[in-house]
């Protein structure tokens, strides 16, 4: 088979895939990188081996030579596609953050009748924090350096900004309705459902052996659920 020539690209992530976005055409064709045929393919191998590699060791602990090993493909590709360590960060923590925008976005909130909408939103979070440790894991990576890679991306307002104005107008539906109360902030409410959700996880270890409980049965975890529904309801009803 002969090898196809391809034009240079950009790679950004997008919902557990990289978008490949093609860029200008250089003045010759670039050749295969390190024996590649599939670009996209090999960007999103790349990214989801750094998504394991940042999740298991941290920004510091984390290294390139062991990504490209993780993803089967060699350094030369990971510059090519990403830039660097960075920049590859900063792509999957964009990644993580577009993966659980768009998750939301199928509760289909604005069509939603108030109290619903809360509910399930406060479930969702939960489950979605269950099913996705890596996540909780960046998001406690990117704390302790304070955001140092997030504030550089120009892409994190355009996610949040449009989930945060459907939540105020699922909020401003519930005051008309008279089920919520009217000075209750989305940003708040949201990090209030975040907040009691990744607390108890990120401290279960703690938690569990100090009140002799596993918080991490399927019970406890279901009963937390429920709770996080009576916490932000209880607030909103008020």
């Amino acid at each position: 088979m002969q090898d196809r020539k391809v034009d240079k690209f950009r790679a950004r992530p997008t919902s557990g895939r990289v978008e490949v976005v093609r860029g200008k055409k250089p003045a010759k064709a670039a050749k295969k990188v390190g024996g590649e045929r599939n670009p996209e393919r090999t960007s999103a191998a790349i990214l989801e081996a750094a998504v394991k590699e940042f999740t298991e060791k941290g920004y510091g602990g984390a290294r390139i030579d062991e990504i490209a090993r993780r993803a089967g493909a060699n350094k030369r590709s990971l510059y090519y596609y990403f830039g660097g360590k960075e920049a590859l960060y900063l792509a999957v923590l964009e990644g993580a953050y577009f993966n659980i925008r768009t998750a939301e976005g199928k509760l289909q909130l604005s069509s939603r009748d108030p109290l619903d909408g809360i509910r399930e939103l406060c479930r969702f979070t939960w489950e979605y924090y269950l099913e996705h440790p890596e996540f909780l894991s960046l998001l406690n990576t990117e704390n302790l350096m304070r955001a140092k890679h997030l504030k550089r991306s120009a892409r994190i307002f355009k996610l949040h900004s449009p989930f945060v104005e459907t939540l105020r107008d699922l909020l401003a539906r519930g005051v008309v309705s008279k089920q919520f109360r009217s000075d209750a902030d989305p940003v708040r409410v949201y990090i209030t459902i975040a907040s009691v959700g990744f607390f108890y996880l990120s401290n279960r270890w703690t938690l569990s052996t100090i009140f002799g409980r596993d918080l991490g049965r399927s019970d406890e975890t279901s009963a937390w659920g429920d709770h996080m529904v009576a916490v932000v309801l209880g607030y909103l009803r008020r």
